[in-house]
């Protein structure tokens, strides 16, 4: 008989403390998550690591749940409902993937580079505009408008679209949210992609919206995949990398020698973003996978076919048995190991743009402003109300000390 679940923590306040919490409780152990929904959380690294390649597992709600039914549970559709790499296995995975692939090849990617310049630049000399002493907001500033400003340009998105598309995103990582709240989500979700669809059609041009509307064309990508791959590929390519930025900045605030170090030594700032990413991971909890088979995990603890999987991503790097002293910021730390971006045929295909968009805005962050400080203490910053997203709600920061 299963244990009595765990209630998971909507706010994010009890983030990393529950996680420990479930992972010293077992290799998984039963959850309640909103709606009434019970998964087994899976927070041990190499249990993770394990059942993210098991052949025993599947992303595919509609063939994989008992019982399932589509769009029946509000805050999962963007997680479980939609119709794309992220919810598909094996052919149906390999020619999605495929598809958007073709956006984030190195070649792509580094030539994204001087757009992701500009808008850094532009960024910091709005930012140079404040008085000093002044506290200023450096994810509402800063951090938010960079990775948003570029999967908005990649997918060409309008600008007068953009502020509400994105608030959107944002209200889908809120688990915060009542029933009628995340129906509401639901349903301006997918009215705004159909907007920007709408928009496209009228005006085609050269960017991935575009594109996927003419392999759709092509009878190679259904409506529903369509709609589905604009709302994973915007909301993933934007969300993520805010908080990875934003945790390095606190990171680094927080940790003044490793700072000097990477300000020194600017090949450095690759450590820093990878030591952000294991210790402060952009996603926690992703849901959802099913169990296909019966897997035995030991300690008497089975997972039986057709229950639901909640695979903790960030629990990996933040176990002791992965990475020793894991509540250390340690840039120099050796055999470093997570699993930030997943793992297998699922890992991340925006990875390599995160991580230069990140290695760009960092080291031109602390060159413009060297005096830069938190405003506050960095146990006062509030948490992202999520048990998905990791990341904080603002960032107050003194830019200049005050003359």
């Amino acid at each position: 008989m299963k244990p009595t679940p765990v209630t998971l923590d909507t706010t994010g306040v009890q983030l990393y403390a529950q996680l420990t919490h479930l992972r010293d409780s077992g290799p998984a152990v039963p959850v309640q998550l909103p709606a009434g929904i019970t998964a087994w959380s899976v927070s041990r690294g190499d249990v993770v690591k394990n059942l993210l390649t098991h052949p025993g597992v599947s992303k595919d709600a509609r063939k994989s749940w008992p019982g399932y039914r589509p769009y029946a549970v509000p805050w999962l559709t963007a997680w479980v409902d939609v119709i794309s790499m992220f919810t598909t296995d094996g052919d149906d995975h390999q020619r999605l993937r495929n598809i958007v692939g073709k956006a984030f090849n190195a070649r792509r990617i580094n030539a994204m580079r001087p757009a992701i310049n500009k808008i850094v630049t532009t960024l910091l000399d709005d930012l140079a505009l404040v008085p000093p002493g002044q506290p200023v907001d450096l994810r509402a500033r800063f951090a938010y408008p960079i990775p948003t400003g570029v999967i908005c340009d990649l997918f060409g998105v309008p600008d007068n679209q953009r502020p509400h598309m994105l608030a959107i995103i944002d209200a889908v990582l809120d688990t915060t949210l009542d029933t009628d709240q995340a129906a509401e989500v639901q349903r301006d979700m997918f009215a705004a992609m159909h907007t920007l669809l709408d928009a496209k059609r009228a005006a085609p041009a050269d960017d991935m919206t575009s594109l996927l509307l003419t392999t759709q064309e092509c009878d190679k990508l259904s409506a529903d995949e369509l709609i589905s791959t604009l709302i994973v590929m915007i909301g993933a390519g934007s969300e993520t990398t805010v908080s990875l930025i934003d945790h390095a900045i606190v990171a680094m605030l927080t940790h003044p020698d490793q700072l000097a170090t990477v300000t020194t030594a600017p090949e450095r700032w690759n450590d820093a973003i990878e030591e952000s990413l294991r210790q402060h991971p952009p996603i926690m909890h992703l849901p959802l996978r099913y169990a296909t088979a019966d897997i035995d995990l030991g300690e008497d603890v089975v997972i039986r076919k057709g229950d639901l999987i909640l695979i903790a991503f960030g629990a990996h790097g933040r176990d002791p048995q992965v990475n020793s002293n894991p509540d250390t910021f340690d840039i120099d730390r050796d055999g470093r190991q997570h699993l930030a971006f997943g793992h297998g045929l699922h890992y991340c295909l925006g990875a390599p743009l995160a991580r230069l968009e990140a290695g760009v805005a960092l080291p031109a962050l602390f060159a413009r402003f060297p005096h830069l400080r938190l405003a506050g203490d960095s146990q006062s910053l509030r948490p992202q109300p999520s048990f998905i997203g990791n990341d904080y709600r603002d960032l107050p920061v003194i830019l200049r000390p005050a003359h």
